[in-house]
């Protein structure tokens, strides 16, 4: 290891660091790059694990060339991974638009079936969920520009954080013949630390969210046609059901939302059994992301979700989808010195 070793680095260069590090973090959340943060993470820590396999490889300059392989096979997969996932959410199979359009359907019709208890928190009409949606996006026009007109920079940016996350994974394969100066040698390690602390946090949250749309697939796919029950945009509930199954707690509330009235289309009888499923399937994740998320980084269930209300409020949906990873990284440093 050609860096100064932590114990002989002055302090000051550890504090610059930090510094540095908060600036760049918060940065990312004022200025709407998170997307091209953890697209860069991603892309670093997936090419780390594998490139950690190829024990074959010794000379200096197969190991680049094979790196940059690995780089540019996982940057090519995950971006044809994306454009998949868009194009499917764009076809008549997978519309939100039309998912959407249809629970506001679903809302109107079924207010002669529910207790009077739960229709007072509905609207009175279609006019009246419009008004809804269009107050929620006003208050949310921030967060959700990435679904408007700035959809194609934020690919963009995303696209620029995978390639620059695929150039970054280059720098383990290529040998270093001098010391590290100690600013740089403590940048290195911050950022070391904030590619660990992504890897533990959002790896498990995939595995999670694997589980929960596992889970939801059977009910929607197997259990409920078994009882002749067939609900409409199945194929899409389960690609939303994944996707925000990676950001915890919120994303499978909003998921379960959307399974409860979409099932209101069939019966309140199924509606109440979906939720009821999904419950349990909820309960389970919560247990999932306090033992797996947590056990990652030495953190309560309580930590996490103090700190995604902390970054919610701070920075919206961002900071919320942020959270987890930041506080990982924050206390990962604190316990590095010895602080918790």
């Amino acid at each position: 290891m050609n860096a100064i070793p932590v114990e002989r680095r002055p302090l000051r260069y550890a504090v610059a660091a930090w510094i540095a590090t908060a600036v760049l973090l918060v940065s990312a959340l004022k200025l709407h790059l998170l997307p091209a943060l953890l697209a860069g993470l991603l892309v670093y820590e997936l090419v780390h694990i594998i490139a950690s396999r190829l024990t074959g490889v010794r000379d200096a300059r197969g190991k680049l060339a094979a790196v940059g392989i690995i780089a540019t096979v996982v940057v090519l997969g995950l971006a044809l991974a994306m454009v998949g996932i868009v194009a499917f959410v764009r076809s008549d199979a997978g519309s939100l638009g039309s998912l959407l359009q249809r629970m506001a359907e679903i809302i109107e019709g079924s207010r002669g079936k529910l207790p009077y208890w739960v229709t007072d928190f509905l609207p009175a009409d279609a006019d009246g969920i419009k008004d809804l949606c269009v107050e929620w996006l006003r208050e949310h026009a921030k967060e959700l520009r990435l679904m408007g007109g700035e959809a194609g920079l934020a690919a963009v940016h995303i696209l620029i954080g995978m390639v620059i996350g695929g150039m970054v994974s280059l720098r383990e394969a290529t040998p270093v013949s001098h010391r590290s100066p100690p600013f740089a040698a403590e940048l290195v390690e911050r950022a070391a630390r904030l590619g660990d602390a992504f890897r533990r946090v959002v790896f498990a949250q995939v595995r999670i969210s694997l589980l929960n749309t596992a889970l939801t697939a059977i009910y929607l796919l197997a259990i409920l046609p078994l009882f002749g029950v067939h609900l409409p945009f199945v194929k899409t509930m389960v690609v939303l059901t994944f996707v925000m199954g990676l950001m915890p707690v919120i994303g499978n509330l909003v998921s379960n939302t959307v399974i409860f009235i979409v099932s209101l289309a069939v019966s309140v009888e199924v509606a109440l059994g979906s939720i009821a499923f999904l419950v349990v399937i909820h309960k389970l994740e919560y247990f999932l992301n306090a033992r797996i998320v947590g056990s990652r980084i030495n953190a309560s269930a309580w930590e996490l979700l103090l700190a995604m209300l902390l970054m919610e409020g701070a920075f919206g949906l961002v900071g919320l989808v942020a959270a987890p990873v930041y506080y990982a990284y924050l206390k990962d440093e604190l316990r590095a010195r010895g602080l918790v």
